[in-house]
């Protein structure tokens, strides 16, 4: 079983919260979403794993049971082109838990005009793979998102 755990700070809301059909309709995977804090922040791995797919806005980390989770920071973020986010890895590396992934400013990404509520996604799960999900809350990072069998 992979505990998957909050890679930032803020209110936990659900995915069904997200403002993006894509996310809300969980068609890239279940999981919940994260309204972040509005300050600069690093975003962490929420498992051990391998950074499989690394871009500014988002990663994927695939940990040793073949579990792939996304983070995506922001909504329609990838249209900022990479302006306001620093890599802090690589794709390919080895991160464990709570390692800082991007560096990133919620309170830009809204000032931009996106929407910085960031989902946390197991894809290629079912819903019913999925235990304990927090959808109300404050959460830091390293807190339980969910469990994933």
């Amino acid at each position: 079983m992979t505990t998957v755990t909050s890679p930032i700070e803020g209110r936990a809301i659900g995915l069904a919260a997200v403002p993006d059909p894509v996310f809300s309709g969980a068609m890239v995977g279940p999981g919940t979403a994260i309204d972040p804090a509005r300050e600069a922040a690093e975003a962490v791995s929420p498992v051990d794993g391998i950074v499989v797919s690394l871009h500014p806005h988002a990663f994927v980390v695939v940990d040793g049971e073949g579990h792939g989770v996304l983070t995506h920071l922001g909504i329609d973020t990838v249209q900022l082109n990479g302006e306001g986010f620093e890599l802090l890895v690589n794709k390919g590396d080895t991160v464990t838990r709570g390692q800082a992934v991007v560096r990133w400013n919620p309170a830009a990404v809204e000032e931009a005009g996106k929407s910085p509520i960031c989902p946390i996604v197991a894809l290629e799960a079912s819903a019913d793979s999925l235990g304990d999900v927090v959808e109300d809350g404050d959460v830091k990072p390293g807190d339980s998102l969910f469990t994933w069998q």
